[in-house]
């Protein structure tokens, strides 16, 4: 049974852009970056007076607590793994051949398919005026769970990735279905209503990789900066590493997963370590924990480098580092480059796919380095080190990237043209 956690339960309104109610589909509410964006989105939505359920098919994560009452947390329930299988191909038997590699055949399928015949009965029930989702696997299922329920639900999906390089680089690379993924995507994707790329470089290659219409994509950068991250950057800390004296630390926050390539970090981090008095900071939790550590060790800078894990508040050390840095391998739109910015601390990233090169409008307000290279992201700390930017100027930068800004973005595209919502009826299930 589909588990209505906490929040209120009202009528729905009439449709307009007053108190409508939306849906947002995600994973679970871990300390990712997506979880955190669309978190800022709920909360900037419900303060606008409409009614916010966000639905997961793991209610749980480090962000759990930071759900306000105001937003209803509707926990999935899943499925046998034949059944959601069963679902996909009732809901587009068309596309069996598409559907049969990364979807009917796999021994273990991705917990968002096992979520796709609670998510049918959710749509029936609840019938939201919109619904928004985020990653690939929770697209798919979005628009399949649509066709079952034979509901008017508006359905945006949303890309957080690039996704070529998640598909080349990232962990499921490993997992032989995600190779046979990008042509259900181009089966399926073009059934939504709007498609929102959180950059230009998602979106140009979602475009090309999808072969989606172009008037389908649309840009609309992450909500990342609200009042909150100013009061948040702060608040006390208490660590001997930022006392007054102290070598300066240059911080990275993050999951630790091969994306995020710390090893590029902790080995740049070494070189300009034995030029000059430094410490590393890195904020995060992942499966490459004990590697990291290791590394740190052999290459003799574990002394200065600490790993303490996930923290709710990131800012409050961003304020006071010297140098923030984003070693990632590929990305979306980093929000926590972007909130780096916000919080007035120097950075330097690496130039890759995609996001980067946007934000620091190719170099302007910090410096970019090719991905994997770390003798140039060591030369890159020195100097900023050794000529940091003005805070303020920063600070400036990262306000286009405001809550505010991007909600009524959002709120553009997702309660836009709801009599345009494109609807496929099937039988029940």
């Amino acid at each position: 049974m589909t588990q209505f956690c906490e929040g209120p339960s009202e009528a729905r309104s009439p449709d307009s852009r007053e108190g409508q109610h939306v849906a947002l589909l995600m994973a679970n509410l871990k300390g990712g970056g997506i979880q955190r964006i669309m978190l800022h989105l709920a909360r900037a939505l419900a303060d606008r007076s409409h009614r916010v359920d966000l639905v997961l098919y793991k209610a749980q994560g480090e962000f759990r607590e930071s759900v306000p009452s105001a937003i209803r947390v509707v926990a999935l329930e899943t499925a046998p793994r034949w059944m959601g299988g069963l679902h996909a191909f009732r809901a587009a038997p068309e596309h069996l051949i598409q559907l049969a590699m990364p979807v009917l055949l796999p021994r273990k399928s991705h917990g968002a398919l096992r979520c796709l015949p609670a998510l049918v009965r959710y749509l029936r029930e609840e019938r939201p005026a919109v619904l928004l989702s985020a990653e690939p696997d929770l697209n798919l299922v979005a628009l399949w769970a649509r066709r079952l329920a034979g509901v008017s639900v508006r359905t945006v999906i949303s890309e957080h990735i690039h996704l070529p390089s998640h598909l080349r680089y990232g962990a499921d690379r490993r997992k032989w279905r995600w190779r046979f993924i990008v042509p259900l995507i181009r089966r399926t994707y073009p059934e939504a209503d709007r498609i929102i790329a959180v950059s230009r470089g998602v979106a140009d290659d979602l475009r090309t990789l999808g072969g989606l219409p172009p008037e389908l994509v649309t840009t609309v950068y992450n909500p990342v900066v609200d009042s909150e991250l100013a009061k948040k950057a702060e608040a006390p800390i208490d660590h001997p590493w930022f006392k007054p004296g102290a070598p300066p630390v240059i911080i990275a926050v993050g999951r630790l997963t091969e994306q995020k390539d710390f090893p590029t970090l902790l080995q740049a981090f070494a070189q300009m370590r034995a030029q000059r008095q430094a410490r590393l900071l890195l904020l995060g939790e992942g499966e490459m924990r004990r590697k990291l550590e290791a590394l740190a060790r052999e290459l003799g800078v574990d002394q200065d480098v600490s790993l303490p894990g996930f923290t709710s508040n990131p800012f409050a050390y961003m304020a006071r580092a010297a140098v923030f840095v984003l070693s990632s391998a590929y990305e979306g739109l980093p929000g926590v480059l972007i909130e780096a910015l916000a919080c007035g601390c120097p950075v330097v990233s690496t130039d890759c796919p995609s996001g980067p090169a946007e934000i620091l409008e190719d170099g302007q307000y910090g410096r970019l380095v090719p991905v994997g290279d770390p003798a140039a992201m060591a030369q890159a700390i020195l100097s900023t080190l050794d000529a940091p930017p003005d805070r303020g100027l920063l600070q400036k930068r990262a306000s286009l990237f405001s809550v505010d800004h991007a909600v009524e973005q959002y709120l553009d595209v997702l309660l836009a043209n709801r009599l345009q919502v494109r609807i496929r009826t099937l039988e029940p299930c």
